[in-house]
This record gives C-alpha cells, structure tokens and sequence, in this order.
C-alpha cells in the first residue's frame, strides 16, 4: 500500500475522521484509523462505542496511488506526525509487518501499523431511508439538543427524540427542568410515521460537521443505528433504546401573563444578574411583573456576594401581576436557540413552568422552563 497525497487536503478530512476516535477506546484497535485504499478512492474510517465516521477521498492530482491495501494507524501520533510535515504532500507506504514510512521533505518517520482486518466492520443499514436539507437537520439538532438530560439514570432523556408524521420533523429534547420542542415541514420525509431517539452528544459532532453546508442529507435507518451521508462521508450513531415521554401533555394550553422582549435585551440582563446568581447554590434570578405599572424587574441575590436589581425594556406586558423565580441559564440557553429578534414569554402560575415562544405565529417552535422555588 502506497500513495502520495496533498496534506492540508488529507488533515481536513482526517480532522473530520477523529471525531469518532477515542484515545481511551475499550478496545484497542478502535484508539487508530483504518486505511483503505483501492485504485479509485482513500477511505478513512474511525469509530467509539457510539459513532463511526467513514470518508472518501477520490483519486486525483492531490490523491495518486502507486499500490494498493490497508492498514490501521495509531489516530493521534499518526494525526500529529501529519501536521508537522515540513512539505506541502507526503507518501504514505507500509512495509514490511505492518511498519509505516511517512516521507516528506526531508523528514522520515516510520511507525508501527496494526492489521486492518482485526478492525471492526461497519454496519449495513438498509431499513427505511429518506432524505433531509443539511440546513434543516443542523438547525433542529441546535434549537433542541442543549436541553437533553446529562443523568445516565434516564437514558431515554440523554437523547432528542425526532418524530416523523404526516409531512413533519418534530424534534424534541428535557432533562425534566427545561424542555426544547421544534416542529418543522419537509418535502421528502419517511413514507411512514416513525420515532427515534438520537444520543445528545452524538449529534452535536454531526451538526459540527455538517457546518453550513448546504445540500440535502440522505438517512438510512436501522433497527439499532442510522447512518447520515452527504458529499463524502457517512456518519453512523447508535439509536437510544425505550420510549421517549409524551411531552405534548406537558406544555400549557393557556396563559395568565405574557410579555413581549427583545432577545438581546434580556439576554444582557440575564448576563448581570448571573454575575451573583452564579455563587448562589439555587442560582436563581427572580422576574416580577407589573402590568399596572408597566415595569419589569430582574434581580438576583447572593448572601455572600450581594444583590441587583434591574429593569428590562419589553415590547407588551398584559395580563397579572406576577412574580417567579428561574434559572438564568435555562433562559439564557433559550434565548439563544430562537430563531426571531424577539421572544414571547407566557406565564400561568409562579411555580407553574412557563413558555417561551418566538414573535413569530408561523414558526413551531416551544421552549418549557420550571421555575424555582425560593421560599
């Protein structure tokens, strides 16, 4: 096996490739890189317990092959080794008992290769496929993912559960304080209703690497996995096993109070107020609205540290007076998920969870927060 390639073209897709790797992989082969190369393309493969990655390079002018064959490679020695080429390509040749021999320049390494054949074999997924727009998938895994929960007690809730019916995606993600659910229309979904859930952290490498691409995504499901391909490389995530909770029961039909704010506006606010509320254990920033007078007022306080007092500009204010108490940095995390300059915030009750909404009717987008108890 042998080839010479263009290096800033390979580093790109080896960075791509080493999002699947592990340097604390159980099993030792999964710590490196496969290989392969035939007379038309490189492929790179890398995988954990949870994703794989696989990516094709065609053979061109930056891409020549004198042999082929495959080998697995150390990932991080071999990606360091890489980067610190002197020269703009670099052959690639393996000898003689799985020994490598990377040259360019004037630099010469060689390093130890394993046996590609000991390396776990991709799963063949052939179930129901369908295809996404890249900006789609990417915008709902961003507007949803932050909110799914860290506890492994609960692994049905570590993932965002998408849904799949009647011309839709909803995507939905809680760790059972906050909630994040975004309904979207697509032109060519799956041809039957279908439900999954998809590992938080798995999705938040494929919407890195998705980046702002835009094309569409073709998605082929599995019993246990599904798999995203799009330009040169498939992405593959193990599906969370279970039942996701039925959510819809939890957002409320109705409001008592609703007001009407910029999204940079309460978002600064926010940032001054957890300047204090952050050394407080409940971490707490308190709202109080006052629909007589007008006024909104955010402040936060710390026994140890102090107080303050604040109050935001709004667009409306209708409905009761009303004073809660939640996390600012739920908030602020929902704040920073909308899709419009400005946010509605409907209330119904001071322990009530509450919702936040963007200025926007014809955008399906809801965000669930419960508030804290502080007396």
């Amino acid at each position: 096996m042998k080839f010479t390639v263009q290096r800033n073209l390979f580093i790109n897709d080896l960075n791509s490739v080493l999002k699947a790797v592990s340097s604390r992989a159980q099993i030792p082969i999964l710590s490196g890189i496969k290989l392969e190369l035939t007379e038309a393309e490189l492929i790179m493969t890398g995988s954990n317990a949870d994703i794989s990655i696989e990516l094709s390079q065609p053979v061109s002018d930056d891409l020549r092959v004198e042999s082929t064959g495959s080998i697995v490679v150390t990932a991080h020695l071999f990606s360091e080794i890489v980067r610190k080429l002197p020269g703009r390509e670099f052959t690639f040749e393996v000898k003689e008992g799985n020994q490598i021999q990377i040259t360019s320049d004037k630099a010469d390494y060689v390093i130890n290769g394993l046996d590609a054949s000991a390396y776990p074999r991709l799963p063949e997924i052939a179930g129901t496929s369908f295809s996404l727009p890249s900006k789609t998938l990417r915008e709902l895994i961003t507007q949803t993912v932050f909110a799914v929960s860290t506890e492994e007690s609960r692994p049905t809730l570590t993932g965002v559960n998408f849904s799949f019916k009647n011309g839709q995606i909803k995507a939905v993600a809680t760790d059972s304080h906050r909630l994040s659910q975004r309904i979207v229309d697509i032109a060519a979904g799956p041809s039957e209703a279908l439900s999954l859930i998809i590992p938080g952290k798995n999705l938040q490498e494929l919407a890195q690497i998705i980046g702002d691409a835009d094309q569409d995504i073709k998605v082929y499901l599995g019993d246990s996995q599904i798999r995203f391909e799009f330009e040169n490389l498939s992405f593959y995530t193990r599906l969370l096993e279970g039942v996701y909770p039925d959510v819809d029961r939890l957002l409320p039909t109705e409001s008592t109070t609703s007001v009407q704010f910029t999204v940079s506006d309460l978002m600064q606010t926010l940032s001054r107020a957890s300047l204090l509320t952050h050394a407080n254990r409940t971490n707490a920033v308190q709202m109080t609205l006052n629909v007589a007078d007008q006024t909104v007022l955010v402040s936060g306080n710390s026994p140890e540290v102090g107080k303050i007092e604040e109050e935001v500009g709004f667009s409306s204010l209708t409905g009761r007076d009303l004073t809660i108490s939640f996390n600012p940095d739920y908030m602020a995390a929902a704040l920073r998920a909308s899709v419009t300059d400005s946010v509605i915030i409907n209330f119904t009750e001071s322990l009530r969870p509450f919702t936040v909404v963007p200025n926007d009717q014809s955008v399906e987008f809801v965000q669930l927060i419960t508030p804290i108890r502080t007396f």
